[in-house]
């Protein structure tokens, strides 16, 4: 019996180690500060596409941490053997419907049609972003494939001309735009290097509470109460659709919460539900 418990854990340490090795290394976008990154002329600047981010290592679809993506053979059949970074996306306000194609484990060929690969990066540590935008744009246009498109980067050279960028893609539903800079080298982890610029901030946080709720929410959820990963405990009481609040989130789910700012004590500033995130 101690063999084959000791067998068990070396076979769970075996099995853990190798979904984590299979967890790519990916830059991270930390948030736009004006103060801090003012220099706008240094940055390629393209839009935030709300989807899903896929990487492609060569041969396969994976989720940024390491999950497999199925996707139909003829979506990725012409895909090189390179690695590629971007989101398959559907349309702006889409992501509920793209994220559940993605996590279906045997593809919708129908479904896939309405899929496109938005490739953002071919991640090369040698060579700037400028150079690998060219790359990739290069690649794509050789493709010549109607669901494999290439992000197109532009460039500014005032605070002013980004803003009026910014305003014109989010008035139109655009979830924000991102700066990469164009001299940076690729290297994964949050870096300054690639930043998000938003209308609103967004973060994750785990739900431990159902609160009910009053008046016209009488039976229904008032606010859920939920658990950042550092700690911080508040409600979100307000996004819900009333099919939300009389089935909402569940205790133990992690939920994505949009957020002006925080308060004097730290806390998310009118904090409200997005939506539920679901295992990539």
């Amino acid at each position: 019996m101690a063999f084959i418990k000791y067998l068990l854990i070396l076979l769970s340490v075996v099995f853990t180690h190798a979904i984590y090795a299979l967890q790519p290394d990916v830059l991270l976008a930390k948030v736009y500060d004006e103060s801090k990154h003012g220099n706008i002329e240094n940055y390629l600047v393209s839009e935030k596409f709300d989807g899903v981010r896929a990487i492609w290592t060569g041969d396969k679809f994976v989720t940024r941490k390491g999950n497999a993506i199925n996707a139909p053979s003829w979506f990725t059949e012409a895909l090189p053997q390179v690695w590629l970074d971007g989101e398959l996306w559907i349309k702006r306000n889409n992501f509920a419907r793209v994220s559940g194609i993605v996590r279906t484990k045997i593809p919708n060929n129908h479904d896939w049609q309405s899929v496109a690969y938005q490739v953002f990066d071919m991640p090369d540590p040698s060579i700037p972003f400028s150079t690998r935008y060219q790359n990739y744009s290069q690649l794509v246009e050789k493709l010549n494939l109607p669901h494999i498109k290439a992000v197109k980067q532009h460039s500014f050279n005032s605070l002013q001309s980004l803003t009026s960028y910014f305003k014109g893609l989010t008035t139109q539903g655009a979830e924000g735009v991102m700066l990469h800079l164009a001299s940076a080298k690729y290297k994964s982890g949050r870096s300054d290097a690639l930043l998000k610029l938003k209308p609103y901030l967004d973060a994750e946080a785990v739900v431990i509470e159902h609160l009910p709720g009053k008046g016209k929410y009488q039976g229904m959820l008032g606010a859920i109460k939920v658990k950042t990963s550092d700690g911080q405990e508040f409600k979100i009481g307000t996004g819900f659709s009333d099919v939300q609040r009389k089935s909402p989130p569940l205790i133990g789910s992690t939920v994505t919460y949009r957020y002006h700012g925080l308060t004097k004590n730290g806390l998310p500033r009118f904090a409200s539900f997005l939506r539920v995130r679901e295992p990539l």
